[in-house]
């Protein structure tokens, strides 16, 4: 998310937090859905009455001071802080206080992103960090052991790769993460050697123990972040290039005045060297292959940053093909996967430090569905969960560090966290993340079937879906593929293709029998045409042709082109629209998440484009940079008198743009309908900010800083729809086993005896596997793996560990595994994955193994 630009972490910390549990396939699952939740301590059958949101106002207040948050909520005036709290401190003082708890999120994580501009910037400075064996220097020369423990308080653990620790993927390539993180650990003689060589390489010297080019001293500006512990990280790593001989310069700036330096300026103007960055996922990442295309290629924003990445040849068509997923099997994307890791590090325009667990404050009556990864300002079920425990509906007040950040439009809007939270709320999509396994659930959707070439390797879990494979999919010549910008029509995969089309994938989705029948929030009926223009306008802004056409938005265009075949809507009552690409994912949950088309109000975004077709407003910040003039806002400053301008011409003329596209998807009257209801909205509440789900957008204060939400009556949906909530059943592991081995002697205390000659000649370890304190059943566990390191860090085993029931794993090493590790120190290491939850839980335990005999030692 922009302006906390940040990933996550596989801490090995157990948290309580709300999980929610889903009736899959599997049925373990299903028995933990069909247990008790506890609801809210209201009237059931007032709660089975009441529809849409839980809550009846929510009132969301700027708040920055992180010491102020457990006095807020003690005295009663907050209810719910949504910002991360990475702050030892100010976590265990909610812990110990009775009237607060914390939400745990795995989300976040820090980097530092570098400069790649250069090696001569414009102001005539030298660049180090144009060179890549300088900047894959930094990693060796930063200890990210000290950054995690001492820097961020131990609320962090160390993260060298562009994959989160926490999600799937990290655990699927634990043997080359592990190999990767050992090639780069913390060695600073091996960090100056780089440096020196890359530093001589570029034409500078060291003299007197300082570089200097050209007979000026290097000198480096570190940007550094003033909110959190980037703070820390960014004097800890000045110190460490002053030390290297480098002249520092610390520029300690906050959120916005970073961002309009190393995301809003030419890298090679040299206003920086390198800013302590960081990202959040909002959702658990179960597929991370398309990380690589975005920190590390142009490909992955539109901003001058990204546009001055340079990655090798190699490196760069491997990303692209991870984004599209261009693999035949699993086996081919594994070892694509671990290329491109080994490729990233010696790329290094990231070098990544650490994985946060972060903490969401509430009061203790407050109960909410937080994701795992985002935390609650991520969570998708938020809106729909929010409530205090002991009664329903009232009034919530929201502490967030900043709102209102960027204007508000649903096409390239703001994307800072805080605002797209309270926008979520006002929005209704066609399916939602599951907050602890990151799979997809329906919303919008009764079921989705999708069709898969035979072969690729794709899979589901829920059951609101199937998957075929077809040994060929063949677009129909009916489907759309493209946009005339001149004529204003659709082009058909006949017209443009033909000789025929075939795609790796075909989705049908079928949506709820009522869309239709359902409100935006001013009150007008949801049609077709709120799906076919956002179609529309995301090629006419692509298209040279056309007046809404935004550079900014080619690089996002041709990434989905790359993979789009088409798509048409095959029926109307009910919706059924069938949707064609190459692209996939190894969930097809999230094929499908992907795919459906979720509506918006074609009546609110019919007058941004007529804004933007006058020369008076820009959807996006670059167009309205380049253009001069505002970008739009559909809830504050100078946009509201353009709209409702825009509005008042709108409504005197009977034509429109794209009128021959979209009138057959217009009901009759239709057109003077919605913008009648859009006129009274505004006349309402001052507004144009118009969606359909829980909460409806009823006043924005930019000045005060606050905005509040009020129950949207016509939501239809039961309040307790996502209600089947419990706590988040992560595994919790004890390995317990012998602190020493001898090769071919008895496995010793604390091993667990093999029985017979085998006893005698291998050591025992067991693992303990539990989830509110009872057995983690053997039916919730997908898979238990170990990795057995030898005293260099060098993997000498690895396998998987056999079940004695229950809650309780063993894992077998034989005397010749023993033996073959010599004499010293090893480390066996555990990943634990479950059906339960995406996150991975991990153990180890470190042994010594000594030279055995045939006598007994004992």
């Amino acid at each position: 998310m922009r302006g906390v630009g940040l990933g996550i972490s596989a801490l090995v910390l157990v948290a309580a937090v709300t999980v929610a549990l889903w009736p899959l396939k599997d049925g373990p699952m299903r028995e933990r859905a069909t247990r008790e939740s506890p609801l809210l301590n209201v009237e059931r059958e007032a709660l089975a009455q009441r529809g849409g949101a839980l809550l009846d106002e929510i009132v969301f207040l700027r708040e920055t001071d992180l010491g102020r948050v457990t006095g807020l909520i003690e005295s009663g005036s907050h209810q719910l802080f949504s910002q991360g709290i990475s702050s030892p401190t100010v976590v265990n003082r909610l812990r110990d206080s009775v009237y607060a708890d914390v939400d745990l999120a795995y989300g976040t994580s820090s980097e530092l992103t570098l400069n790649p501009a250069g090696p001569e910037l414009a102001d005539g400075n030298l660049n180090p960090f144009a060179l890549p064996k300088i900047r894959e220097a930094l990693n060796w020369l930063i200890d990210r052991r000290h950054v995690a423990e001492e820097l961020y308080g131990g609320l962090a653990v160390p993260r060298t790769l562009p994959l989160s620790t926490a999600f799937p993927d990290y655990a699927r390539l634990a043997v080359v993460a592990r190999e990767l993180e050992l090639r780069y650990a913390h060695d600073p003689v091996r960090a100056r050697a780089a440096i020196d060589d890359g530093m001589h390489e570029l034409g500078a010297s060291r003299e007197e123990g300082r570089w200097t080019w050209r007979g000026e001293p290097v000198r480096l500006r570190l940007l550094i972040r003033t909110e959190d512990e980037r703070r820390r990280v960014g004097d800890y790593l000045a110190n460490l290039l002053h030390d290297e001989g480098f002249e520092v310069e610390r520029r300690y700036r906050t959120a916005e005045e970073a961002s309009r330096l190393w995301i809003a300026t030419d890298p090679a103007a040299g206003h920086w060297h390198l800013y302590t960055g960081a990202w959040i996922s909002i959702v658990i990442q179960r597929d991370q292959a398309d990380n690589f295309s975005f920190y590390y290629t142009p490909r992955g924003r539109a901003e001058p940053l990204w546009q001055a990445y340079r990655p090798t040849p190699e490196f760069d068509a491997l990303a692209e093909r991870l984004s599209r997923r261009d693999y035949r099997d699993w086996e081919e994307r594994q070892e694509m996967m671990a290329q491109a890791l080994e490729l990233a590090l010696e790329d290094a325009s990231r070098v990544w430090l650490v994985d946060q667990l972060n903490a969401s404050a509430r009061a203790a009556n407050v109960e909410v569905a937080a994701d795992l990864a985002g935390g609650v300002s991520g969570s998708a079920l938020w809106p729909y969960t929010l409530r205090y425990t002991d009664r329903l509906g009232g009034r919530m007040v929201v502490g967030l560090p900043g709102l209102l950040g960027e204007p508000w439009n649903p096409v390239a809007g703001s994307n800072w966290a805080f605002d797209r939270m309270i926008t979520r709320a006002t929005q209704d999509p066609v399916v939602l993340p599951d907050p602890y396994t990151g799979l997809y659930h329906p919303q919008r959707i009764t079921r989705a079937e999708v069709a898969v070439e035979q072969g690729v390797p794709v899979e589901h879990t829920l059951e609101w879906l199937k998957v075929t494979r077809e040994a060929r999919i063949a677009v129909p010549d009916a489907a759309w593929v493209d946009w005339d910008a001149q004529q204003g029509r659709f082009i058909t995969v006949g017209e443009a293709h033909p000789e025929g089309l075939e795609a790796r994938t075909r989705v049908r989705v079928h949506y709820d029998a009522d869309l239709f029948e359902r409100q935006w929030h001013d009150g007008s009926t949801l049609s077709p045409a709120d799906i076919v223009l956002p179609w529309i306008l995301d090629f006419e802004r692509a298209s040279e042709a056309s007046p809404l056409f935004d550079p900014a938005h080619l690089a996002t265009f041709e990434a989905f082109r790359s993979h789009f075949r088409g798509w048409r809507i095959v029926s109307i009552d009910p919706l059924v629209i069938e949707i064609y690409s190459d692209q996939i994912f190894p969930d097809a949950e999230s094929i499908v998440a992907a795919r459906a088309p979720s509506p918006l109000p074609w009546h609110v975004l019919m007058l941004g484009i007529l804004g933007e077709r006058r020369g008076e407003l820009a959807f996006s910040s670059n167009k309205a940079d380049r253009q001069r003039v505002d970008w739009l806002s559909l809830v504050a400053g100078p946009s509201l008198p353009a709209l409702a301008r825009l509005l008042e011409q709108a409504r005197a003329t009977s034509e429109l743009p794209y009128q021959l596209a979209l009138g057959e998807w217009l009901t009759p009257g239709e057109r003077e309908r919605r913008f009648e209801a859009l006129a009274a909205w505004h006349e309402a509440f001052g507004h144009f900010w118009v969606g359909s789900g829980p909460y409806r957008l009823h006043s924005v204060h930019p000045v005060e800083g606050s905005v509040v939400l009020r129950r949207f009556e016509g939501f239809r949906d039961p309040a307790d729809r996502w209600l089947g909530l419990s706590t988040a059943p992560i595994p919790e592991l004890v390995l317990d086993g012998p602190l020493v081995v001898a090769a071919g002697d008895d496995p010793g205390a604390g091993a667990l005896a093999a029985g017979g000659a085998e006893g005698r000649e291998a050591a025992a370890f067991r693992l303990s596997v539990t989830v509110e304190g009872e057995p983690y059943p053997e039916e919730a566990i997908h898979e238990v793996n170990y990795l057995l390191f030898d005293g260099q860090g060098a993997l000498a085993q690895r396998g998987d560990a056999s079940s004695l029931g229950d809650g309780e794993w063993r894992v077998l090493l034989d005397a010749e595994t023993l033996a073959a590790l010599g004499s010293g120190a090893n480390s066996l290491e555990l990943a634990v994955t479950s059906k339960w939850v995406a996150l991975p839980a991990f153990a180890s335990h470190v042994f010594a193994t000594v030279p055995g005999n045939e006598e007994d030692p004992r």
